[in-house]
C-alpha cells in the first residue's frame, strides 16, 4: 500500500530550476534514501512535501489525500512529521519536558501549558524515550547533552506525534561515524516495529546502503534513478554523477565511499 503519492513535482526560482518533474511512491513501513550530490534538490524536495515550499506544478497525495496548497502545520496534523539537520530542542528544558511538549501538542493540550505541562503524559514521555534509549537522560536539561544524544531526542521527538510518514533530513549531519551507524539503525528498527514509512536525506552512503530499503537518486533537480542498494550502485548513470563529484561507489558487500 502506497503511503505517500508525488507525480511530476517540479520547482523553480526564476531561471533555475531546482526540482524537475520528480516522481516516486512511498510504501507503508519503507525506509527510502533520497541521495545526491549538493545541490542535488533534495532539501527542495522534501520542502515541498510538507508545505514550506509551494510547487510550482505536481501532486503530493498522502493516503490519497492531495497536499499541495497546505501550510505546514496542516500537513503536520494530517502525519507528517519531520527532523531537521540543525537539532530544535527547548535546551533550558529536561529531556522529558521536551517530550512532554511534544506530546501536550499533538493532543491538542497547550492551554495546559503553565499550569499542568510537568504533570501531563509523563509515562507516554517515558515510552517514547525508551524507544530511543534515553530514558537515563529524562531529568538532564538538553543544554547538557551531546550532540548525537539530542539527535535521539529529536527522533523521540517527531514521533510523539505519532506519524505516518516522517522525513529527516540528513539526520546523521555533524556526528561522529559510530553515532550516524548506531542512530540510524535505531530508526530503522523503528520502522520494522512501529511501520512508519521514512524518507530521508544523507551524505554517508555506508548509512544508506546499511539501512535502506530502497534509494532515489536525484541530480540537478532530476531523478535519474531508483532502486534497492545493489541496482543503484550498478546504475551507470548514478556511477557518473558521482564520479564527477568526487566519490567512487565500490562494489565490497555493503560499503561505500563516502558522497
Amino acid at each position: 500500500m502506497n503511503v505517500l503519492e508525488v507525480r511530476n513535482l517540479s520547482k523553480w526560482f526564476g531561471g533555475i530550476k531546482a526540482v524537475t518533474d520528480v516522481s516516486f511512491d512511498l510504501r507503508k513501513g519503507e525506509f527510502l534514501a533520497l541521495i545526491g550530490p549538493n545541490g542535488a534538490g533534495k532539501t527542495t524536495c522534501f520542502n515541498m512535501l510538507n508545505g514550506y515550499l509551494r510547487p510550482n506544478t505536481g501532486s503530493v497525495k498522502l493516503g490519497g489525500t492531495e497536499l499541495i496548497g497546505r501550510k505546514p502545520r496542516k500537513i503536520w496534523r494530517m502525519g507528517v512529521g519531520r527532523t531537521f539537520q540543525i537539532t530544535q530542542t527547548f535546551q533550558t528544558m529536561t529531556v522529558r519536558e521536551n517530550v512532554q511538549m511534544a506530546l501536550i501538542s499533538h493532543h491538542r493540550r497547550t492551554f495546559d501549558v503553565l499550569s499542568r505541562a510537568t504533570r501531563l503524559y509523563i509515562e507516554e514521555a517515558g515510552a517514547l524515550l525508551d524507544l530511543v534509549s534515553m530514558r537515563d537522560y529524562a531529568n538532564r536539561a538538553c543544554s547538557e547533552l551531546a550532540y548525537g544524544d539530542l539527535k535521539r531526542l529529536e527522533l523521540a521527538i517527531a514521533l510523539a506525534h505519532d506519524p505516518e510518514l516522517l522525513l529527516m533530513d540528513e539526520p546523521t549531519a555533524g556526528m561522529a561515524p559510530s553515532e550516524r551507524i548506531a542512530l540510524m539503525a535505531l530508526t530503522a528498527d523503528i520502522v520494522e516495529k512501529s511501520g512508519v514509512s521514512v524518507i530521508f536525506t544523507e551524505h554517508d552512503m555506508d548509512v544508506v546502503f546499511a539501512h535502506s530499503h530502497r534509494i532515489l537518486v536525484l541530480n540537478r533537480g532530476e531523478l535519474i534513478a531508483e532502486g534497492t542498494g545493489s541496482e543503484i550502485r550498478a546504475n551507470e548513470r548514478v556511477q557518473q554523477v558521482y564520479l564527477g563529484g568526487g566519490a567512487v561507489f565500490e562494489d565490497k558487500k555493503d560499503v561505500a565511499i563516502n558522497a
